[in-house]
């Protein structure tokens, strides 16, 4: 079995069972397994096996058939033995894109959108013998565009930025078991500037009045703070203020134990529940990061110090496993090997990323852009359904340090006609503020690309750097992006920088999208936005280009397109199979150098 690792650390129980693996698996073309009811019992509708969490397209699932099949079923057994005072959770990482979920015939849950996790109480599901019949129902419309896609296809054909698509479940499928009274959410608000911490605790029961709330925070073996408060009414929400005193105050030359790229200080959280008799109920691990980040002056700031970003762009695609990542190892690989070139963080690009990833970006010290996938039209329900998953992706990655900044719109995807449509700037204005009003602790790009309106960050993309003959194109790209006046007042694109009624505030500008060389060295056709045939002129071009941002007095930072190839294209730093193109020490020595300060 692969991926067998706990999904979900930050927010771990010791008591879980992997139902990743084999299971029975089948293609319901006719839309016959609702009414021939698939879900009651083993007969013989099911006739493919596949290896649950990859997708149906995806080598790793055994299957690797990239024929459109819109509704697919898995089945599997799994055992667990009822017990009266005990609950099982069922866990979904991700199931693309509407999910049914059957237990021993009853339908438990229904799950709309393919980037959230869910999950379900079945315990009144159970049946009394050991054995237990899980069955899923998975259906996403390859050609439906008012669902939020990203880079899935909506042709049967993945070809320029478009990719193979993905249908049905494809992160870890768990259950855990817990008491009839347990700890559900746990959300860490951090008051960088009043070196303070609020837990805020979300806890479930029957009957939850004299139950105890415990938490231990740890700083590696050092213990930081701890304290209980008992539930005295039938509220489930526990808050608790904790870690005063300026425990955590540092200085411009001392990071303490905040939270860094460079020192990515984590504390440990232990939370637990008691009875009345002081018996444990139920014990989570989990952790957070003390960081702080913020806009002044044209400039971001990390803990109150200026902070130039230095991102990849990274669409989290793998050759075998698709948008699955084949091991946890992968996650750790893509950021040691980003790192290892010089930048700080990436851009997880129309992909709300598996929660490992951000757990080992949290670990190693690497920020994080967060998306979610965009729909290609706009209308009443792809706004509902944009909406919806965005709620989901805030609750879910809240607590993780290393993600520092929401991005729910990337180049009018979604609002094709936002640079003078009304209705649809009150969206992008509206999901701006949504994300504000329910996490404060990130920012927020109003729409990637150009076509602002109301954004933390002004998000410039240009690939118009030409190639290396063409003179008089590259001395344009570089004056576009000399200054702040040039780099509004020049778009590469029919586009504005700023949509019809809104202008720049004073907000850092990013170039965060530009570079794209296609270098092929595997064979492999594919296209890039310029081409080089050999390592010397891809460390040339590469040189070229970013010797004209960090000549730049407007910029605040940049991403650069992108860590990897992905199918047919071929403009990666690296190969899709992670392979280096060519010395990465090369590409780190070019992004080590000196940027100009932003000085305007």
């Amino acid at each position: 079995m692969k991926r067998k690792e706990y999904p979900r650390p930050q927010f771990q129980r010791d008591n879980w069972t992997n139902l990743n693996g084999q299971w029975d698996f089948e293609f319901d073309d006719d839309d016959l397994g609702i009414r021939e009811k698939w879900f009651v019992s083993e007969n013989d509708s099911f006739t493919r096996k596949i290896e649950v969490p990859f997708v149906y397209q995806s080598q790793a699932s055994g299957i690797n058939d990239r024929k459109v099949h819109d509704i697919v079923w898995y089945r599997r057994r799994f055992d667990y033995v009822k017990k009266d005072d005990k609950r099982l959770i069922l866990h979904f990482g991700a199931v693309d894109y509407e999910a049914q979920i059957f237990l021993n015939g009853q339908l438990v849950a229904s799950h709309l959108g393919g980037n959230t996790p869910f999950e379900v109480d079945v315990t009144d599901a159970l049946v009394e013998t050991i054995s237990q019949l899980l069955v899923v129902r998975a259906k996403d419309q390859h050609d439906d565009e008012e669902m939020p896609r990203g880079k899935q296809f909506w042709e049967k054909e993945s070809r320029g930025i478009w990719y193979t698509n993905s249908t049905g479940i494809w992160q870890t499928v768990w259950f855990e078991e817990v008491s009839e009274n347990y700890i559900h959410r746990a959300y860490y608000h951090i008051d960088y500037d009043a070196g303070k911490v609020e837990i805020e605790t979300h806890l479930i029961g029957k009957n939850l009045l004299g139950k105890t709330f415990q938490y231990r925070v740890q700083y590696g073996n050092t213990l930081v703070s701890e304290g209980r408060q008992k539930v005295l009414s039938h509220k489930v929400d526990v808050a608790v203020n904790v870690l005063q005193n300026h425990i955590f105050a540092t200085n411009f030359h001392d990071d303490g134990r905040s939270w860094t790229p460079e020192n990515p200080n984590l504390f440990d959280v232990q939370l637990s529940l008691f009875d009345e008799d002081d018996k444990v109920l139920d014990k989570v691990s989990s952790y957070f990061g003390f960081r702080k980040i913020h806009t002044q002056n044209g400039m971001i700031y990390l803990n109150n110090k200026p902070f130039y970003q230095k991102l990849v762009l990274d669409q989290g695609y793998w050759p075998s496993g698709l948008l699955t990542a084949p091991d946890d190892h992968d996650f750790v690989k893509d950021i040691e090997l980003s790192k290892e070139m010089g930048f700080n963080g990436c851009r997880k690009h129309q992909k709300t990323e598996d929660p490992r990833f951000l757990y080992w970006a949290d670990v190693l010290g690497f920020v994080v852009w967060g998306e979610c996938a965009a729909p290609p039209l706009y209308t009443k329900t792809s706004v509902n359904r944009l909406m919806r998953e965005w709620s989901e992706i805030v609750e879910r990655d809240y607590n993780h340090p290393s993600l520092i900044t929401w991005v729910p719109i990337n180049e009018s995807w979604g609002v094709p006609n936002i640079s003078h449509d009304r209705q649809e700037q009150h969206f992008s204005q509206a999901i701006y503020h949504y994300l504000h009003s329910i996490d404060k602790s990130r920012l927020v790009i109003s729409n990637d690309g150009w076509a602002a309106t109301e954004t933390d960050i002004v998000a410039i993309h240009n690939y118009m750097h030409g190639q290396k003959d063409e003179k008089a194109k590259y001395d344009y790209y570089k004056e576009t992006l000399s200054s702040r006046e040039n780099l509004l007042s020049r778009p590469s694109t029919a586009w504005p920088i700023f949509a019809d009624g809104f202008s720049y505030q004073n907000q850092p500008i990013l170039l965060t999208e530009f570079g794209g060389i296609a270098y092929e060295v595997s064979n492999q056709e594919g296209w890039g936005y310029t081409k080089v045939n050999s390592e010397a002129e891809f460390l040339e071009d590469y040189e070229r280009i970013m010797a004209a941002l960090y000549a730049s007095k407007g910029l605040w930072g940049y991403c650069y397109t992108q860590i990897t190839d992905v199918e047919q294209e071929i403009n990666g730093l690296l190969t899709y199979d992670r392979k280096a193109k060519c010395d990465l020490s090369k590409i780190k020595e070019i992004n080590d150098r000196f940027h100009v300060p932003n000085v305007e």
